[in-house]
């Protein structure tokens, strides 16, 4: 039976945001990788649960300020999707919880542009929960890297997500 792991994406408050369960693909320099083929489900906070349609690949990495899914579907907005969070803290090792600080960084599907999204939130969420100044920092410094990264097509962001993606089966 394969590992499945629960991940809790999480407000700065500790207010869940998103959950899922995925599957446990490998672990490499970049982070652990977890998957789902189409039909896995995602719930926001405790609303209903969602069939999603495509499959789902994540990368979390082990101390850096985001996680990264990977999209394969030429339909889909986005190639990429990274969250800017905390440093993602594993609770046992079938749970992990993440904090996400709302910056996102994505690169679209097709024309492979790379954009920053949501500053707007992360202004507005800096006072509603009172964001530290280190935390300030480290997430814009995380969303400069990701832009970067992405726009060069620097690992994990080329060519290793589909490696794991072939294990999804």
């Amino acid at each position: 039976m394969s590992r499945r792991i629960t991940i809790n994406y999480r407000k700065y408050d500790g207010s869940l945001h998103w959950h899922t369960e995925l599957t446990y693909l490998g672990e490499d320099e970049h982070g652990v990788w977890l998957g789902s083929p189409p039909g896995g489900q995602w719930r926001r906070a405790d609303g209903p649960w969602v069939p999603v349609d495509r499959d789902r690949l994540l990368v979390v990495p082990r101390d850096r300020w985001w996680t990264a899914r990977f999209n394969n579907d030429l339909n889909y907005h986005t190639a990429i999707y990274a969250d800017v969070t905390m440093v993602p803290v594993w609770l046992s090792a079938d749970e992990l919880d993440i904090v996400d600080l709302d910056l996102d960084v994505v690169r679209a599907t097709g024309t492979g542009e790379v954009r920053l999204l949501d500053e707007d939130e992360f202004a507005e969420h800096q006072i509603r929960y009172g964001y530290p100044q280190d935390v300030i920092d480290a997430a814009r410094a995380s969303a400069k890297w990701l832009i970067a990264a992405m726009t060069a097509g620097d690992e994990p962001f080329g060519s290793v997500p589909a490696v794991y993606r072939a294990r999804l089966g």
